[in-house]
């Protein structure tokens, strides 16, 4: 008679832990490779970048280990052990909350690239955000977005400034974008903020015709005035909260020269300079343009420089909360008397003296209108080299109020008429 066999179970243990770990194993494996996918999928090229963080976890197509995973690995590793030894449905449950981590990880890549990450990339200047635009597609777009740091750098770079046909950073009058990318009454419209930064970086130093570029190296006319391309918007820059300092290299001095701002944009007709060879501070309004009539006063808070030296060094103008000061530091002796303008100051052998500064001289009540242009008073022509070296927040350090100099008494009268000049002490004016 045959043998009789001993009854096999319909469910053994090991068949049910073996078929179902080979499922459950398979289907993890698939559901972790999709939202591994959907992930990046969401962010983009982001994976590049974030490599760092996954290391370890992504590795010849296995899939992402979520909390827990270390008991399922344990457990396929030692398949009919006691440590094996696990059922279907806590296979189950394993793979859930496997799948439960890879998404918790999803997730925050997803916010790393919607919040963090953006007060992070904040914090870089320009050659670390083109480093950051450089690993990955997606950075270049986060960096470039209307919330993105291309834009914030440049807002803080050049508050205050405004420039010709560009407006200002954020955008012209009655255009301004706001931070989802909409303007008021306007569909969305996209800007390459990066691309912004790079015109306004290289424009904002630079002179309006017949001066082009950032550097003036011939006046062909006594008497003559070079604009800045760029604006100070005294609106924007009427609090404590920043400030806006222009500062111009004079490597080579024919005569005379003086850096002032004046108001003529608005329509207005005033003026106020500052004089480096007299250290005086000029003001000036025309009241009559035939015969030329102009009414002014001017004060002398630095000392003049040495008798029969012409001024050589840098100057600056400083304007903050309604208030302008004046900078000045005079090359002393010195230097080689070669090189380029970018290599001139940095000479070893140049005498350079400290920086010198009138303090907050004046307010802006003799200006009509909210923009004032920096310009470059040349009083003969001859040979030049004169540039504008910065344009930024940060003046070389912040000057106090000079608070005797808001009393009118202090200042002295400086009237004339076409055919006089002013008196020598109060240096050349820009009234037009």
């Amino acid at each position: 008679s045959r043998q009789a066999l001993p009854p096999r179970p319909p469910h053994g243990p090991m068949e049910v832990e073996e078929g179902s770990k080979a499922r459950g194993d398979g289907l993890l494996a698939f559901c972790m490779l999709k939202a591994h996918w959907g992930a990046f999928k969401a962010v983009g090229a982001f994976q590049a970048a974030a490599r760092p963080l996954f290391a370890g976890t992504v590795a010849s197509g296995r899939r992402l280990r979520g909390p827990g995973d270390e008991t399922a690995s344990a457990s396929s590793a030692a398949p009919g052990t006691a440590g094996g030894s696990t059922g279907s449905g806590e296979l189950g449950t394993k793979a859930a909350e496997g799948l439960g981590g890879g998404r918790g990880l999803a997730t925050s890549l997803a916010e790393l690239a919607e919040g963090p990450y953006f007060l992070i990339a904040c914090q870089l200047d320009a050659s670390a955000l083109c480093h950051a635009d450089a690993t990955c597609r997606l950075l270049r777009t986060l960096n470039r977005a209307n919330a993105g740091p291309w834009r914030a750098l440049g807002a803080r770079a050049f508050s205050g400034l405004e420039m010709d046909r560009e407006g200002t950073f954020e955008g012209r009058e009655g255009q301004q974008t706001n931070y989802s990318g909409r303007a008021a009454g306007r569909k969305q419209q996209r800007v390459d903020w990066k691309g912004r930064y790079a015109r306004f970086l290289s424009q904002v130093p630079t002179f309006r015709s017949p001066f082009t570029g950032p550097e003036i190296t011939t006046v062909r006319t006594a008497d003559e005035v070079a604009y800045c391309r760029s604006r100070l918007r005294t609106d924007l820059l009427d609090t404590d909260d920043c400030g806006v300092y222009l500062e111009v290299e004079v490597i080579s001095n024919a005569d005379n020269l003086s850096l002032a701002v004046v108001d003529f944009e608005a329509g207005g007709r005033s003026s106020v300079t500052f004089s480096p060879d007299t250290g005086a501070v000029i003001r000036e309004r025309k009241i009559r343009e035939a015969p030329r009539k102009v009414e002014g006063a001017y004060i002398q808070p630095l000392p003049a420089t040495p008798p029969g030296r012409r001024f050589e060094g840098c100057m600056g103008v400083y304007l903050r909360a309604g208030h302008l000061a004046f900078f000045r530091r005079c090359i002393l002796g010195g230097g080689g008397g070669g090189g380029g303008t970018e290599t001139a100051f940095k000479d070893p052998d140049l005498e350079v003296g400290p920086w010198e500064c009138t303090g907050f001289i004046t307010d802006l009540t003799w200006s009509e209108g909210r923009r004032l242009t920096p310009c470059i008073a040349f009083r003969d022509e001859g040979t030049y080299r004169v540039r504008v070296a910065r344009v930024g927040p940060g003046p070389p350090f912040e000057p106090a109020k000079t608070s005797t100099a808001y009393h009118g008494t202090l200042w002295s009268s400086l009237d004339w008429e076409a055919g006089n000049q002013p008196p020598a002490g109060a240096g050349g004016g820009t009234a037009q």
